[in-house]
């Protein structure tokens, strides 16, 4: 049965989905090869994060089934680090709507084809530690430690596709200058929605008796 299941597994989409909002070193990677090199570039370099996603995914489920299946206790855990994660997203957020500054944007290299870009994102989103923390964050709420293997499968399902339509959004919106010059203005309304909903659902996680 997926009921009992269901609002945690849709609260791990809104986490994910709200964290694409966030200026992170992928989404940073993604608008500067857009707006620089071009378009072709940018949304191969989505790919490749979006493939990296579904990768560390993968390996999270793995790791955390193995873990909580030996060790019940262990859930309590990771419900408290994701938790605490979540707090320190929502602190990041809060700090970023307080500055006056626009986050650095860069491009990942200005020479190579699609298939070179869609590489450098696999390689930049597998040699992102933050990405372990995400995901235990993401699996935390979506799983207790009698949720089946396949309610963590539809998790990484999910958030692999919001990953991969997300980061082409950014490359496509962003390669258009009015979008640059939007985001700009809207920058710290943002980072404020962003800082709520992640204090929310980290209150969510750490009260969640699943």
């Amino acid at each position: 049965m997926i009921e009992p299941y269901i609002p945690g597994i849709l609260l791990a989409y809104g986490v994910f989905m709200i964290g694409m909002f966030t200026p992170g070193p992928n989404i940073l990677a993604v608008i500067g090869t857009s707006m620089s090199i071009g378009r072709r570039q940018g949304k191969a370099l989505a790919l490749g994060i979006g493939t990296g996603t579904l990768c560390w995914g993968l390996v999270t489920l793995a790791g955390l089934t193995a873990l909580v299946s030996a060790y019940a206790s262990f859930m309590v855990i990771l419900k408290t680090a994701g938790a605490l994660y979540l707090l320190w997203l929502a602190f990041k957020a809060f700090k970023s709507a307080l500055s006056n500054k626009m986050p650095e944007i860069s491009a990942v290299g200005a020479y190579g084809g699609a298939w070179t870009f869609y590489k450098r994102g696999l390689l930049i989103q597998m040699t992102n530690a933050k990405a372990a923390f995400v995901w235990i964050a993401i699996m935390s709420l979506a799983m207790d430690g009698d949720a089946p293997l396949w309610i963590g499968g539809l998790v990484v399902a999910g958030t692999g596709v919001i990953s991969i339509f997300g980061h082409l959004v950014y490359a496509v919106a962003f390669s258009t200058s009015p979008v640059v010059a939007a985001y700009g203005k809207a920058r710290r309304w943002i980072d404020c929605a962003l800082g709520a909903y992640f204090c929310f659902a980290s209150y969510k996680l750490a009260t969640y008796r699943g």
